[in-house]
């Protein structure tokens, strides 16, 4: 090993010797990929010699206190990083072998073989191999796609593509235990005055956490072109006020025409017998308790959905994109639907796809959520969007980027 690795090293040598600036544009891209490929593989077999390494001891027989502790010294990492190798080799190790075949012919890069090992290893015992060995290989499929918190969210319905069977029974487990562990860790901590503040930290579990969104959300915007605030300033002064107009009336102003509501969408079926999982407008999962729970406040808007994941109904639209008709827009698109885009729904505004000025529309299948920089790119670029056949938005991107123009989606706040 030691002589390959030395060949390696001489490659990497003349690698480095390279005139760049010579490259033809298509030389450069195709050594950037050529070179992340090689990087990830020699990942690949560092992780294997540090397990190696852990599981014959020979850290601790050379007196460490542990291989975290003797790779931060020999390596001159980092506590965290060092830990954080070990770990993860143990990950990799426990994987199926087709993760770590993966990763050696670089199919995956380091991040998606923990999120393929880990996506697996969380699978029920009752899946068993033949199950185990469907998801390892439409994990492995879906990672030349997508990126890993992409493929990771795809990851958290993995059944439901291999054994349906399992899908639901193993969700609803996996939302108890989710459940059990935030109730039991949740707190909220203020320290000690010092320096005229106090630091105030803590856990929430999803539905707290949900309610405090909504609740400080409609005081969060700028004031103005001249405020300055960060966004974290801007959460801490909404708090502030949410907690006076709490103390002297007890009620919350509108937001957007509406007093703010949490939306919990669920199936027909679980809507009609009482039973099911349900789903925030953030994509955060909630246990069929909770969804009842919730169902007794008169603040909480339920959205019910057809077998195909269609809204069957979320109250009357209007005729701007605010109400009921927001609500629809965010539980269709999840938040900016420009491909690639993070943006959460509370960053976004309604986009007519068919402007309104040209006669289109203020409906559901004429809107789009936006961030507001893809808002100015939609209006600024060559990028068109449109309500596809199945009724989800999709975008052209400019010929200058794809001649085929071949339509695009965001898949990021996708559920599967």
């Amino acid at each position: 090993m030691l002589r390959a690795l030395a060949q390696a090293a001489g490659g990497v040598d003349d690698c480095a010797d390279a005139a760049l600036w010579a490259l033809a544009d298509h030389e450069l891209l195709a050594s950037l990929d050529a070179a992340h490929v090689l990087a990830q593989r020699l990942a690949t077999i560092q992780l294997a010699l540090v397990r190696e390494l852990d599981g014959r001891g020979l850290a601790v027989a050379q007196g460490a206190s542990s291989t975290a502790v003797w790779l931060r010294d020999r390596l001159r990492l980092s506590g965290r990083s060092a830990r954080q190798l070990v770990e993860l080799a143990a990950t990799i190790d426990a994987a199926p072998p087709t993760v770590r075949a993966a990763l050696l012919d670089g199919s995956l890069t380091v991040e998606q073989g923990r999120v393929v090992a880990e996506t697996i290893g969380a699978l029920p015992a009752e899946a068993g191999p033949e199950v185990t060995d469907k998801a390892t290989g439409l994990l492995v499929t879906w990672a030349g796609r997508f990126d890993p918190t992409i493929l990771r969210r795809l990851g958290e319905r993995v059944l439901a593509h291999v054994a349906p069977d399992l899908a639901d029974q193993a969700e609803l487990a996996a939302l108890d235990r989710a459940a059990e562990r935030a109730e039991a860790r949740r707190h909220v901590t203020l320290s000690e005055p010092k320096d005229g503040q106090v630091r105030l930290t803590g856990n929430l579990d999803t539905e707290t956490a949900s309610l405090l969104r909504e609740a400080i959300d409609p005081l969060c915007a700028p004031t103005g072109e001249h405020d300055d605030r960060s966004p974290g300033q801007r959460r801490a002064d909404a708090l502030g006020e949410i907690c006076r107009l709490t103390l002297r009336t007890g009620h919350l102003p509108d937001n957007g025409g509406d007093r703010p509501q949490l939306v919990v969408t669920m199936s027909l079926d679980a809507l009609v017998n009482g039973v099911g999982a349900g789903t925030l407008e953030t994509g955060a999962r909630l246990t069929p308790g909770a969804v009842r729970r919730l169902a007794c406040d008169a603040a909480v808007l339920p959205a019910v959905l057809n077998g195909n994941s269609q809204i069957l109904d979320v109250g009357r639209q209007r005729r701007l994109f605010t109400g009921p008709l927001r609500r629809a827009l965010v539980l269709r698109d999840g938040g900016c639907a420009f491909p690639g885009c993070d943006r959460p729904p509370r960053w976004c505004d309604g986009h007519h796809v068919r402007h309104w000025a040209d006669g289109g529309a203020t409906t559901l299948g004429n809107g789009v959520l936006l961030c507001g920089h893809h808002h100015r790119v939609l209006h600024q670029d060559d990028w068109i969007v449109r309500i596809a056949s199945d009724g989800q938005p999709e975008f052209l991107p400019p010929a200058w980027l794809d001649p085929a123009r071949t339509p695009r989606r965001n898949l990021y706040h996708r559920r599967c």
